[in-house]
């Protein structure tokens, strides 16, 4: 039995009205939906594959929608919210709960202080999806598997494939650590309150690194990606002069690290695979003094 008996996941209806004897609302700005669709729920549970007693990193916990279904599993459940009015639900909720520990405030900040887990699970706001993932990744956090309920249009760029409309830096960035698939799309009536937009569940499964990323991997992705309508060899010219400390000049660098990756230089930045950018990126290791 819920420990809320008023509270129902799978109403909106419902969902209001708890709300509303609390004092609480719904935060537009913090992207607060909640997912009222119970065989979502099962699906993207499902989708964890975690064994039980494994740990998993919870994004948004929100009112407990999904903390609930993790806690009856017996999976053990770092919460992070950033509303001060949920996290008092949740306290309520769970405290008592072995198995649970709610991290409050901004996870763009606070995912730091926490203990590292093999699983994520998150329905992510639209504003900080791609921020988190990247900074998730560039700071070398990793985890087994991730499955993220995001903004359609921001899956559909985290899983695009070379060549496509959607690709992009996240793309590049996203495909460097882990294999991502979109498995699940949701209609704005599985959320309360129902977003205007649909959303996607993605399924992010680590990759044993192929290659060591280089330092410069991330600062050149960030570079190119930056002015993705000049050529490389203006991009690069303009990253070597300003990130690296050389002996010959950016031009002639350039040019030389282009030609050992097989690059004429008049490519833009969404022309190059992953793979690409590792190359470029370790032949530029060889220059910076």
């Amino acid at each position: 039995m819920h420990p809320l008996s008023s509270l129902s996941y799978n109403s909106g209806t419902a969902l209001r009205s708890f709300l509303h004897e609390r004092g609480l609302s719904i935060r537009k700005q913090w992207g607060q939906n909640f997912l009222i669709n119970p065989e979502a729920r099962r699906t993207i549970i499902d989708a964890l594959e975690a064994e039980k007693g494994a740990a998993i990193w919870e994004i948004g916990s929100g009112l407990g929608n999904m903390t609930y279904e993790l806690l009856e599993r017996g999976y053990k459940v770092q919460s992070f919210e950033l509303d001060p009015g949920l996290c008092s639900i949740l306290e309520e909720l769970f405290v008592s709960n072995n198995n649970y520990s709610l991290i409050s405030g901004d996870v763009l900040k606070t995912w730091k202080t926490a203990e590292k887990a093999p699983y994520l699970l998150g329905n992510l706001p639209y504003n900080i999806a791609a921020l988190l993932i990247g900074n998730l990744i560039t700071e070398q956090c990793f985890f087994h598997r991730m499955i993220i309920t995001v903004q359609k249009e921001v899956a559909l760029r985290m899983t695009a494939a070379l060549g496509s409309k959607d690709y992009s830096s996240i793309s590049v960035l996203c495909a460097s650590a882990y294999k991502a698939k979109i498995i699940m799309t949701l209609k704005g009536k599985s959320f309360y309150p129902a977003p205007h937009v649909d959303s996607s569940v993605i399924c992010f499964d680590r990759q044993p690194a192929q290659v060591q990323v280089p330092p410069l991997f991330y600062p050149l992705l960030r570079a190119l990606f930056a002015s993705r309508r000049k050529t490389l060899t203006n991009n690069l010219q303009k990253f070597l002069a300003n990130s690296c400390t050389l002996k010959e000049s950016p031009a002639e660098l350039a040019a030389a690290a282009l030609n050992k990756c097989g690059l004429s230089g008049r490519e833009r930045a969404e022309m190059l695979s992953p793979e690409t950018f590792f190359a470029l990126a370790g032949e530029l290791e060889k220059y910076d003094h």
